[in-house]
């Protein structure tokens, strides 16, 4: 009883103050705060403890808010104001907005509040010195709600310093509830305009200015995967990064194993960092951006250890809010590097309020019907489809030309742009990466958005028809002209289980994260050769021997390529280990099967660098390539690249769920000597759970099939390869094109066969070739013999799935 008596009249207390500190408040304290300030002391009280650094700060209250707005009569003048609003017209809007704020700011605060104000920050300067700088933060009641967000719509002031500057700061901050944006977004949401209430944060600056800072997401921004923290970095203060002024570094961490004490680092992406905002020592403004020097936006913001460190804090942030929460909630999280001390901090948490609450028991997705000239490429937010005309905007104060249903050209947005945000197509932004504003807002309204694409707004026209389209990776296209798209929507829920496992061939990096979510049971195959194409470029032995290139060209290339690596062939290892990790990541903890490279002497050639290196053949599909490179003197040391990275992957980034794949292996004793060459590199087949496959495409591999067994672990029929050397005939030929097919007696007897012998064995034993994802027939033959799984592409998987679950008369449940 005493206890209870005594929070109550705590509470009671903290209610009628004007001012808090942040270690005195929670997250049950947004009426007394607003959710900024909120979240910033339900940090600073549970996660400091936890090794989070949170720099310290006290917030005024929404008391003083009301009681300046209500004892100055400014609460019925604002209502009366507003009582004609009508967002449909920019002007009305801009009229009313300026008129609010002229009228708050003409009103001086109360002594009481002043008083409180000045008290407080002179307690913060007499902590870390006189006139210490702090930045001034708005915080609504109505904010960083999970299913509305309110970020920016209301002002921040950074480097703010003295009594007076404080006060004049957050008299702004209590104008800014009432920007245009702010005013839009809350009556398109519903909410009163004179219900909510502003509290000002007042936080000790992080010096980020001398460092670098950004956003960091402890869930995929654009597909809404859990397992992934999202950080972005520029340098300079944080404005930066949340304007989209600059396009951040990236970088995704995979949150499982990081837990678990490894480090998953998936992805590293170099961002421009063309600008970065400092302090304006001596000038008229508290800020300024200058230009960053070209050797500082070559290199990465972050070293890898910082990096995981703000991922360590991102699942401790959401594993809080989550319980606090009783529901999963994923977190939005700005962060800031002191350059003085070179310490991390949060200096902002609020929930994730797009992916969050999207539905998980449909699955959207777009498609496009048509192809046309790419205008403008950049980074894709969302994974829908858009398209309209063409409005060009560079300047906020002629928003009132935009029109429902145009594509939003512009250099980037700012939360000045909301009202017309929501009347776009789609948005195409020269700047920003996939933290910016116009990211952000563009997942929130549900429409596709490319950033950073550096020249739209010089590209593309007004009034030129455009088609938008983010459906097709993380790479956005904006094509010419009107293009026909399809949305597709499947049901997930009560989907059947049958005893074949339904697998998966993926082969984008880019696009693991969004077919994760299509009910599998994990990867069958994934070509390393394709990440190598794809994201590495480069031949392996070019790196290896890049002193001895004699294309001045090309070696060119290769050295802008592998700018960021002293070691070149740890380029190759790091891209390739990043390529796999983010596939083996996404469908984690379930089998990935990696196909090691399969590139032709010809396809080898065309790397940077290959010619130099590669034989010509007369026919390269059956030559050089597969398992005999591998062990051989003149491939080996590249070969040895493939393993470091697939060892990086499962021992460093601790995705043992990885199962190497060896093609065109044509004798079990050519299998021994690869399985040697990889134990070499720290690959022993038995160790840390490692399995090793083998493709079966070649006839020696069904007719041999015993002997393969006591060398390898599984199979994986290859159906193209083994359709072509079982009938004779390349299937690259147009000439016998019309006599390749799968459903051959003579390739269903060797399928059977190889089957049945690996039944018999206790071999695993899958297909990943192309038959069933395109023959329904073929993939009901495979039940009856009792295939242990089916790789598929997957755009088949659904609809294969439902076929095999009959077949089987499955009853059971994704």
């Amino acid at each position: 009883m005493v206890t209870a008596i005594k929070e109550n009249a705590s509470q009671s207390s903290k209610e009628q103050s004007l001012v808090l500190w942040f270690n005195e408040v929670g997250i049950a304290d947004i009426p007394l705060v607003g959710g900024k300030n909120a979240s910033l002391g339900e940090m600073i009280q549970q996660l400091v403890p936890h090794g989070i650094s949170v720099p310290n700060g006290f917030s005024t209250t929404t008391k003083a808010f009301r009681y300046f707005t209500q004892t100055s009569g400014l609460e019925e003048n604002l209502r009366s104001l507003l009582s004609d609003l009508n967002l449909e017209e920019v002007k009305n809007l801009r009229q009313r907005g300026k008129l609010a704020r002229s009228l708050i700011l003409q009103t001086p605060f109360p002594a009481e509040i002043q008083d409180a104000i000045a008290t407080a920050y002179q307690e913060l300067c007499d902590r870390y010195g006189s006139d210490t700088d702090v930045a001034v933060r708005s915080s609504a009641t109505a904010e960083d709600l999970p299913d509305a967000s309110f970020a920016g719509q209301q002002e921040t002031y950074l480097n703010i310093n003295g009594i007076q500057g404080v006060l004049d700061a957050c008299h702004r901050c209590f104008a800014s509830l009432f920007t245009d944006r702010a005013i839009s977004y809350r009556q398109s949401r519903g909410f009163d305009h004179l219900s909510v209430a502003l509290s000002v944060g007042v936080q000790k600056m992080v010096r980020s200015d001398l460092a670098c800072s950004g956003v960091m997401f402890s869930i995929d921004t654009e597909t809404g995967f859990k397992n992934a923290a999202l950080i972005t970095a520029a340098y300079g203060l944080g404005e930066n990064v949340v304007q989209g002024t600059v396009n951040p570094d990236e970088y995704v961490v995979f949150k499982p194993t990081l837990k678990q004490g490894f480090r998953p680092i998936l992805a590293k992406r170099l961002g421009s960092k063309e600008f970065k905002m400092v302090y304006d020592i001596g000038g008229s403004k508290f800020t300024k951006n200058v230009p960053v020097i070209p050797k500082e936006r070559r290199k990465l913001a972050l070293q890898d250890e910082e990096i995981l460190q703000l991922a360590r804090w991102a699942c401790l942030i959401e594993d809080h809010y989550s319980q606090v929460c009783s529901t999963y909630t994923p977190m939005d999280i700005e962060w800031a590097k002191d350059g003085i001390t070179d310490e991390l901090f949060i200096v902002q948490a609020r929930p994730e309020t797009v992916q969050s609450q999207r539905s998980q028991n449909i699955l959207r997705s777009y498609h496009l019907q048509d192809k046309s000239d790419v205008l403008v490429t950049g980074r894709s937010v969302g994974e829908s489809i858009g398209r309209g005309k063409v409005t060009v905007i560079l300047d906020a104060n002629k928003l009132e030309h935009f029109r429902d249903g145009e594509v939003l050209v512009t250099d980037k947005t700012d939360p000045d742009w909301e009202p017309i945000l929501k009347k776009a197509s789609a948005i195409v932004t020269n700047q920003g990466g996939r933290t910016c504003h116009a990211a952000i807002i563009a997942r929130e309204l549900g429409i596709p958005a490319i950033v950073g694409s550096g020249n739209a707004t010089t590209v593309l026209k007004a009034g030129q028809e455009v088609t938008i389209s983010c459906a097709e990776g993380e790479e956005g296209q904006v094509y010419a002209g009107l293009l026909p798209f399809e949305v597709k929507e499947v049901g997930l829920e009560n989907l059947p289980r049958p005893r074949t496992q339904i697998m998966m061939n993926v082969g984008k990096p880019a696009e693991a994260f969004r077919l994760a979510a299509i009910p599998n049971d994990g990867v069958g195959l994934t070509r390393s050769e394709f990440v190598i194409a794809n994201h590495i470029q480069v031949h392996p032995l070019a790196l290896i021997h890049f002193d001895k290139l004699e294309d001045e060209a090309v070696k060119a290339k290769i050295t802008e390529l592998t700018a960021l690596y002293e070691d070149k062939t740890q380029y190759f290892v790091e891209k390739l280990a990043y390529g796999i990790g983010m596939i083996a990541g996404a469908f984690y903890p379930k089998p990935v099967v990696v196909r090691m490279s399969d590139f032709k002497t010809n396809e080898y050639a065309n790397l940077l660098g290959g010619k130099q290196f590669e034989p010509k053949e007369e026919n390269p599909m059956l030559g050089w390539r597969g398992a005999s490179r591998y062990y051989d003197k003149c491939y080996r040391d590249a070969y040895a690249l493939e393993c470091q990275a697939l060892k990086r992957v499962r021992e460093e980034m601790g995705l043992t769920n990885v199962i190497p794949m060896i093609p065109f292996c044509r004798t079990p004793d050519e299998g021994r000597q690869v399985l040697a060459e990889m134990a070499k590199h720290g690959l022993e087949q038995g160790k840390n759970g490692l399995q090793v496959y083998v493709m079966c495409e070649l006839p020696s591999n069904v007719i041999m099939a015993e002997e393969f067994c006591e060398v390898f672990d599984g199979f994986s029929i290859g159906s193209n390869d083994l359709t072509q050397l079982t009938l004779g005939l390349d299937r690259d030929s147009a000439l016998v094109a019309h006599l390749f097919d799968e459903r051959s007696v003579a390739v269903k007897r060797l399928v059977k066969m190889v089957v049945e012998t690996a039944k018999r064995k206790g071999c695993k034993i899958g297909i990943c070739g192309q038959a069933p994802s395109d023959y329904p027939e073929f993939a009901q033959f495979l039940v009856g013999l009792g295939i242990d799984s089916m790789s598929l592409n997957p755009d088949s998987v659904l609809k294969t799935l439902l076929m095999v679950a009959e077949a089987e008369g499955a009853k059971a449940y994704f």
